[in-house]
C-alpha cells in the first residue's frame, strides 16, 4: 500500500498558530477529487480540506473549495454561522485548501444505529431523537432567515455530538442571495435526499445551468435524512442500478413510502413531523422555524 497523502504544507504551517505543533494528522477521506484530514495539536483540532491535484476534476474541486470559503465568510457575516467555525483558507501549489474547527461528533447514520432497531423504543431515546432534529432545524432556520439554503442536507453532512446536538457541515453547495457570481453551478447534491421540485429542475435544465436551491428543498432533505437514518430505508424506492437521472425521475413524482409501514417502532410526533417535511408540494411543508417547536 502507498503512503497516505498529506495535507498541504502551506496549510499545516499556517494552522500551527491555531492548534500548536501538530501531534497527529489523520486522513479522513480521499474521494471524488477532494481530501480531508483531522489535524490535532495541543491547543485544539481542525478539519482541513483540499482538492486532489491529480484528480480528473482538480480545477473544479479547487473552485468548489474557494466557493465554500466564500460561503463561510458570507454566512458568518449574516449571523448564520458562529464566527469560530471557519479557521483559515488559502492556496497551495496543487490548488486550494480550507480549514474549519473540528466538531467532535459522529455522522447521523451511525448516531441513530440504536434507534433503528426495536431496542430503540425506550423513553430515553425519544427526547434524544427530537433534540437532534430540533437543533438541526434551528441551524437551518438561521440560514433560511439570512436568505440562504444549505442545499446539501444529508446524513453525512450532519454530525451528532455527545450531548445530542446536531452540527451541520459542508457548505460548498449552499445557495444564497446574490449568487450570480457562483464559481460552480448548483446541480443538486446526493440523489437520495433531493427534493422532488429540485429533481424536476435538474431534469428540465441544461447540465451547466445553475439551479437556485430554496429553503423548502432543505426541509424535504431534512425529512428524507431522518426517515432514512431512523428506518434504514430511503423514503423513495428505486433500483440502485438506475443511473442518477433515472433515479431523479422517480423522485420527481413526489411519492414516498409511508413512514408507518417501515418505522422500527411507533413515535407519532416524530413521524408526523417527518411526514410533513416530505410533502410533495413545497408550499405544504413547514418552515424550519415552525419545525423548531414541532419536534
Amino acid at each position: 500500500m502507498g503512503q497516505a497523502p498529506a495535507p498541504p504544507g502551506e496549510a499545516v504551517a499556517l494552522l500551527t498558530g491555531h492548534t500548536g505543533e501538530p501531534t497527529a494528522i489523520q486522513l479522513l477521506s480521499d474521494r471524488r477529487g477532494s481530501r480531508a484530514w483531522k489535524l490535532q495539536g495541543p491547543q485544539g483540532a481542525v478539519a482541513v480540506k483540499a482538492n486532489d491535484p491529480d484528480g480528473d476534476n482538480a480545477r473544479d474541486k479547487a473552485a468548489e473549495m474557494a466557493q465554500e470559503d466564500e460561503h463561510l465568510l458570507r454566512l458568518t457575516a449574516a449571523g448564520a454561522l458562529h464566527p469560530d467555525y471557519r479557521v483559515s483558507a488559502g492556496t497551495w501549489d496543487g490548488g486550494r485548501w480550507l480549514a474549519v474547527n473540528w466538531i467532535d461528533g459522529v455522522p447521523l447514520w451511525r448516531a441513530l444505529a440504536l434507534a433503528r432497531g426495536p431496542e430503540g423504543d425506550r423513553a430515553s431515546v425519544r427526547p434524544w431523537l427530537t433534540g437532534i432534529a430540533r437543533t438541526w432545524t434551528e441551524h437551518l432556520a438561521r440560514m433560511h432567515a439570512a436568505g440562504w439554503s444549505h442545499a446539501d442536507v444529508q446524513p453525512t453532512n450532519t454530525l451528532v455530538t455527545r450531548d445530542g446536538q446536531a452540527a451541520v457541515i459542508d457548505y460548498a453547495l449552499a445557495c444564497g442571495t446574490g449568487d450570480g457570481h457562483r464559481r460552480v453551478p448548483y446541480r443538486g447534491a446526493i440523489t437520495h435526499t433531493t427534493a422532488p421540485e429540485l429533481a424536476r429542475q435538474i431534469l428540465g435544465t441544461p447540465a451547466g445551468s445553475h439551479i437556485q436551491a430554496q429553503p423548502p428543498g432543505d426541509i424535504w432533505s431534512l425529512g428524507a435524512s431522518l426517515f432514512w437514518c431512523w428506518t434504514g430505508q430511503r423514503p423513495v424506492i428505486y433500483d440502485d442500478d438506475l443511473d442518477r437521472l433515472e433515479k431523479l425521475a422517480v423522485i420527481a413524482k413526489g411519492t414516498t413510502t409511508a413512514l408507518r409501514d417501515v418505522r422500527p417502532w411507533p413515535y407519532p410526533e416524530f413521524e408526523n413531523a417527518i411526514t410533513a417535511c416530505l410533502a410533495p408540494n413545497p408550499a405544504d411543508r413547514p418552515t424550519a422555524k415552525e419545525l423548531t417547536t414541532a419536534w
